[in-house]
């Protein structure tokens, strides 16, 4: 028997399959059990973002089997590589184009301080433009350490203040 505030519970007083929850918690473990990922992958990090996706790390264990290259379908958005000033506007204009509620992964020392470029060309983070969630360390990032920051962006969804979002829009 599990009885928690924050989370769902059963209570055996009640007679029947019942669940007493919060919509709070199951709207948001709906949300961070369903993670559609919208790649943005731009330089070598993509390359590990696709092992990620593949059989020996299996990201859809996570619920974040779907890739979607539609901003309209996606969740999350995973930064992974180089943002070139040239790009820069393009990538926000694919963030400005999915729906609420959505989040960003940068995946890799480039996406998140611009890495080793330091140039007139190379954006120096991608947080200068989009609001991000999670930040991936390394050059390139190992797949398990992805997965790590899907796992801590799911916890974040679930701290997060959902039904009372839908019920002022």
């Amino acid at each position: 028997m599990v009885t928690s505030n924050t989370e769902l519970a059963y209570n055996s007083k009640i007679e029947g399959e019942v669940i007493v929850s919060r919509a709070d918690a199951v709207i948001n473990w709906i949300r961070s059990n369903s993670m559609w990922p919208m790649p943005m992958g731009l330089a070598c990090c993509a390359i590990e973002l696709m092992a990620a996706g593949a059989s020996r790390f299996d990201i859809a264990r996570f619920g974040a089997e779907v890739m979607r290259f539609s901003p309209k379908q996606a969740d999350v958005m995973i930064v992974a590589g180089t943002v070139t000033y040239k790009m820069s506007s393009a990538v926000r204009r694919i963030y400005d184009q999915m729906a609420d509620p959505k989040w960003v992964i940068a995946m890799g020392a480039c996406a998140s301080t611009g890495g080793m470029y330091r140039s007139y060309a190379v954006l120096q983070g991608v947080d200068r433009i989009l609001p991000v969630d999670v930040y991936v360390s390394g050059c390139p990032p190992r797949p398990e350490a992805l997965l790590d920051a899907l796992i801590k962006l799911q916890d974040k969804v679930k701290r997060e203040p959902s039904a009372s979002k839908l019920l002022s829009a």
